[in-house]
């Protein structure tokens, strides 16, 4: 394999299937499969998906929890030249209908149920919409396919450590099929069985001929205009962004890495998955970040690497079942936040895991820019983000774009090889964002004489709730539905726990009334729950300057 070759995710798992075929890959509740049997997994899943007819560029969503069926999924779309489209677990059904039909997705896999959502009934998914389609207004949708219905296949034949058969409930051997009647949604063993009908021959083709240079994945982040935007990043990009991640944080074959950022998030997908797969560490899942549940896993599969935001720290800290377990396996904590308290680090290092790094990216970057590394100190983990990772430069602007001197403040502009293709279909947004090379990151910062960046402030208003960003226009366009809204205007405020929360102002209109609870109800049913506000201030007017902008710099607080 040449190195330009090795620059693929499906000869990465090749390769991580010949060099370590016995080691440990997943770990998903009581189901464990080694790298060998990973492999085989993602072949087949690979051949499921050419059996529908699907072609190298086209796009695959995945709407569901951290688990091995995820993993596996990714992997079989990648290494069959399809394109892998992440929708969050916390979204509401507009909001993935929207991202759905603006990446023109061809096929949905779902966890219907997953915490008591029914994605299937939020998307009026399972009634046979126009022509057959899985879901009415989805007109490039052809079938929706549920992880959590594993009846009606033979699951020895894809299972070969004996996946969860409990997990269905449907004895009679046949609810995938019957899922799938006349509905367009199929079972997740009937899938895969259907893959059987293509000869290996045409996986193992369709692997090879996938490029550095193709894209791999679509993932959506949000803009200032509340609507997200979906970033194209190739393989090449991916392997050599985490190639680089893993040289600075020092993962490594062997260590046991939980997996608690959701796999939808490049924290948990890029840095997670991927990374695992480049240097042959055990990928063990947590589907929902819960301390005490938690801290059982790290004493119970020996965790040494956790990466998370701030917040996951802070709460493994303070939970009260961390004195009776054993985690003196853990070694390596990967965080990144505006601000990291020097007092954290230095807590985290003494009672929880003796190497911390901080890093700083955003999914324009492959979720990347810059990284601490393991002999930094405690300061500069927790006042700086590190320096930019191989291959990357960073600069800090003025307002005229000239360079700043080091530890003066200014735009940060991010170069190369982990800058995004562009965003999806949309070539206005993209050369905004992109210009002469340099990606404008809209946050502010400054470099010190080392070249550590320090992440100071954001251009725009984003904020950012456990590890999530927020953009306030999404969420004020949500309001202002509400009948007796006007207007709204949302910020971030500090929160113990979460680092920050939304808080919202609202004017009503004229003779209207709407009590505070009603107006984080009408929020909650249209939004994933980390962008709700968790409160709402009524004012008779918004403040705003001579042209007629709010000014929220001046909103109560």
């Amino acid at each position: 394999m040449s190195e330009n070759d090795a620059l693929t995710i499906p000869r990465v798992l090749d390769r991580a299937a010949r060099d370590f075929p016995e080691l440990e890959a997943v770990v998903d509740g009581p189901v464990r499969v080694t790298y060998g049997e990973l492999h085989g997994r993602v072949r087949a899943a690979a051949r499921a998906l050419l059996a529908r007819g699907l072609e190298p560029g086209e796009r695959i969503a995945i709407w569901a929890p951290n688990g091995l069926e995820w993993i596996v999924t990714a992997l079989g779309a990648v290494s069959a030249g399809l394109v892998l489209v992440p929708v969050n677990t916390r979204y509401k059904g507009e909001e993935a209908r929207w991202l759905l039909a603006r990446s023109g997705a061809r096929l949905l896999f779902v966890e219907n149920g997953f915490l008591g959502n029914d994605y299937l009934a939020m998307l009026g998914a399972g009634g046979g919409g126009a022509a057959g389609r899985p879901v009415p207004d989805l007109p490039e949708l052809t079938a929706v396919v549920d992880f959590g219905d594993r009846a009606g296949a033979d699951i020895g034949t894809y299972a070969d450590t004996g996946a969860d058969t409990g997990a269905d409930g449907g004895a009679d051997g046949g609810g995938a099929a019957t899922a799938g009647a006349g509905t367009g949604v199929t079972g997740w063993e009937a899938f895969l069985a259907a893959g059987r009908a293509v000869p290996e021959e045409e996986a193992v083709a369709r692997a090879a001929a996938v490029t550095p240079g193709d894209v791999a994945d679509v993932l959506f982040t949000s803009g200032t205009t509340g609507r997200p935007k979906g970033v194209r990043c190739t393989h090449g990009q991916d392997v050599r962004t985490y190639e680089a991640w893993c040289g600075r944080t020092g993962l490594a074959r062997g260590d046991r890495y939980l997996i608690v950022n959701p796999l939808f998030h490049c924290f948990g997908y890029k840095a997670g998955v991927l990374a695992c797969l480049l240097r042959g560490a055990t990928m063990v899942l947590q589907r929902v970040f819960e301390p005490g549940e938690t801290v059982r896993l790290v004493e119970a599969e020996r965790i040494t690497v956790l990466p998370g935001p701030p917040t996951v720290y802070t709460s493994m800290l303070d939970a009260p079942e961390r004195s009776r377990h054993d985690l003196s396996s853990l070694r390596l904590a990967v965080t990144g936040a505006a601000t990291v308290p020097v007092a954290l680090v230095t807590r985290v290092r003494a009672e929880l895991f003796p190497q911390v790094v901080t890093a700083y990216g955003l999914t324009e970057s492959c979720g990347t820019v810059t990284s601490c590394s393991l002999t930094d100190d405690d300061v500069t983990v927790a006042t700086t983000s590190g320096r930019p990772i191989e291959g990357v430069e960073v600069k800090v602007v003025d307002g005229k774009g000239e360079p700043v001197p080091a530890g003066e403040d200014g735009e940060i502009l991010v170069r190369g090889h982990n800058v995004m293709l562009g965003y999806l279909d949309d070539p206005g947004a993209t050369a905004e964002a992109v210009r002469d090379g340099w990606l404008v990151t809209g946050d502010r910062g400054r470099l010190d004489e080392r070249g550590n960046l320090t992440v100071t402030g954001r251009s725009k208003d984003m904020f950012t709730v456990g590890g999530f960003n927020v953009y306030p226009a999404e969420v004020e366009q949500v309001l202002v539905r509400h009948g007796a809204v006007a207007e709204a205007a949302v910020v971030g405020v500090p929160d113990a726990r979460l680092g920050e929360v939304g808080r919202a102002y609202v004017v009503l209109r004229p003779g209207a009334r709407a009590a505070r609870e009603e107006l984080v109800a009408h929020c909650r049913e249209l939004l994933a729950n980390f962008k709700v506000p968790r409160e709402v201030v009524v004012l008779d007017a918004l403040p705003r300057n001579a042209a007629g902008k709010v000014q929220k710099s001046e909103l109560p607080r």
